[in-house]
């Protein structure tokens, strides 16, 4: 793993920027796996900001999302999907046919885990994935647990979870129980990962992701085993790092 830490937020966001950019730059086709959550935010900011500048097109991408919620309507203000239009897609060149987010509200929600993982392998491997970490360490929604799923698979998340995403709902008990997530196997499959953490709540997470054993209790310390993950974390993120 490459590990930056960045003293200030404006370093943290333009050095994730630059990673997406720079890919776009040297190959306009370029298959990009994206993550919803608070700490990608201020860097899809700074893609739209130098998209405006003239500096990248989208116009050839495609990218594939890590997950949605289960049954939260896709123009609910939460959805992932909606979070992807407001933080990035209106804001580029991006064909919307090109992007692809889980249907969480799919009849048939096991044959929508099987057909977006046909596309992924059709389409990919993914470029550049953008990860996020959860505060006990999973990655997409991908929880803690004896074993884990390794293609797309509806999960129950955890308590914790849950409690975490309140944050962004009127109630705990409006926050979805359920998400489909992609796995960890089509997670690794990536050529590239860029793990982005802010926040001194994730610094736990972090350190037992990066110093930790390789464990399923811990699902991001499998991004140990991939040669080519890329981590930019804030101060506070960092903490706890040797």
């Amino acid at each position: 793993m490459n590990i930056f830490k960045f003293q200030n937020d404006e370093d943290f966001v333009q050095t994730g920027a630059n990673l997406i950019v720079s890919l776009l730059q040297s190959n306009p086709k370029a298959v990009l796996g994206l993550a919803t959550g608070s700490s990608p935010v201020g860097v899809y900011a700074r893609v739209v900001e130098m998209y405006n500048k003239g500096l990248v097109s989208f116009s050839k991408a495609s990218s594939y999302n890590l997950d949605e919620y289960v049954g939260l309507p896709v123009e609910h203000s939460q959805s992932y999907r909606s979070f992807m239009n407001e933080h990035l897609f209106n804001h580029v060149d991006i064909d919307l046919s090109r992007t692809h987010v889980p249907n969480g509200n799919a009849e048939d929600l096991d044959a929508e885990c099987l057909a977006y993982d046909k596309m992924l392998e059709e389409h990919g491997p993914v470029d550049l994935q953008i990860l996020g970490i959860g505060s006990n360490g999973h990655i997409g929604f991908n929880e803690p647990d004896a074993s884990l799923s390794s293609g797309t698979h509806v999960v129950d998340l955890l308590e914790e979870t849950l409690e975490a995403n309140a944050r962004f709902f009127p109630t705990l008990a409006e926050v979805p129980r359920q998400a489909v997530t992609m796995g960890i196997a089509s997670i690794l499959k990536a050529k590239q990962i860029v793990l982005l953490v802010r926040g001194e709540e994730k610094a736990e997470a972090v350190k037992n992701a990066i110093e930790g054993p390789i464990t399923t209790q811990c699902p991001a310390s499998l991004l140990q085993s991939h040669p080519n993950v890329v981590v930019l974390l804030d101060e506070g993120a960092g903490k706890w790092l040797k």
